[in-house]
């Protein structure tokens, strides 16, 4: 896979994983369905799990690439909010624009 490849592939992952916890009613999104409905802090932790399963496949496709860059904080804070940016839309509609029938 070419560097290119790697890094749109883990673009679209962290989309994905930002707004699975949003779009889905299911614990760790594979999980038993919660009833009656997941409070926002396990929203959130799902997210933090999330994050840092998109970043060991962003490791271990940028260890495929070549040799592994050092990062220092500001790398995963920079991630991080990213990573919530990328929430957005899932957040939009569980919150805003979905209503209860």
């Amino acid at each position: 896979m070419s560097a290119t490849a790697s890094i749109w592939l883990v673009i679209v992952l962290a989309a994905l994983g930002a707004n699975l916890p949003f779009l889905s009613q299911r614990w760790l999104v594979v999980g038993p369905r919660a009833v009656p409905a997941k409070p926002m802090a396990v929203r959130l932790a799902e997210m933090v799990v999330l994050y840092f399963v998109v970043g060991g496949v962003a490791l271990l496709l940028e260890r495929r690439v070549g040799q592994i860059a050092p990062q220092q904080w500001e790398f995963y804070a920079i991630t991080a909010t990213l990573f919530i940016t990328l929430a957005f839309p899932g957040f939009i509609y569980r919150y805003l624009l979905r209503r209860k029938a």
